[in-house]
């Protein structure tokens, strides 16, 4: 399949979606560098440095929110008054280069999403479109996988594909929706 094609809906509890989506209240949408020193310049000082909970929204959007907050916070309420689908998600931090703020680490640590490692393509082109520097590649990725046999979700660690969970064997290929 491919990746540019694929949205992330949330797949974390349904009450904890509940209650944190507020229509209006979704992440900081990041369109330019202003943007960016204007939303890190708001944050407490020692939390700029921290890394923050990120999502793309399906048009190709940055969102930011503290560290703290969730995901599905973050990217808001979908049309139908769902949780939103998106582009990617994970954590991003920030560091001064140049007198600029620059990526300096993302991931794709996002288990309310469980996002796929191939969504760095959303990932990379929303930072791109806010013409702020980033690396080539996820600086930390977590690969995400449904148990088929308990049906959690696991995430896959050093290289095997066994759930935490059950020790059933986990698909090689993404499949967390």
């Amino acid at each position: 399949m491919d990746e540019r094609g694929r949205s992330y809906g949330y797949v974390g509890p349904a009450d904890l979606a509940v209650a944190v989506r507020r229509p209006g209240r979704e992440g900081r949408a990041i369109r330019s560098v202003g943007d960016l020193d204007d939303w890190l310049s708001a944050q407490p000082v020692p939390e700029r440095w921290e890394p923050f909970t990120f999502v793309v929204d399906l048009v190709g959007v940055l969102r930011l929110a503290p560290r703290r907050s969730e995901h599905v916070g973050c990217a808001g309420t979908g049309v139908d008054g769902g949780s939103a689908r998106v582009l990617g998600g994970g954590e991003m931090t920030f560091g001064r280069e140049h007198s600029r703020w620059v990526v300096t680490e993302v991931s794709n640590q996002s288990t309310g999403y469980c996002p796929d490692t191939g969504s760095w393509w959303a990932v990379a082109a929303a930072v791109d479109r806010a013409g702020v520097t980033r690396p080539g590649g996820f600086t930390y990725e977590v690969v995400f996988r449904r148990c088929p046999g308990c049906a959690e979700n696991s995430i896959v660690r050093e290289g095997e594909f066994v759930c935490v969970f059950c020790g059933g064997d986990l698909p090689e290929e993404w499949n967390v929706e």
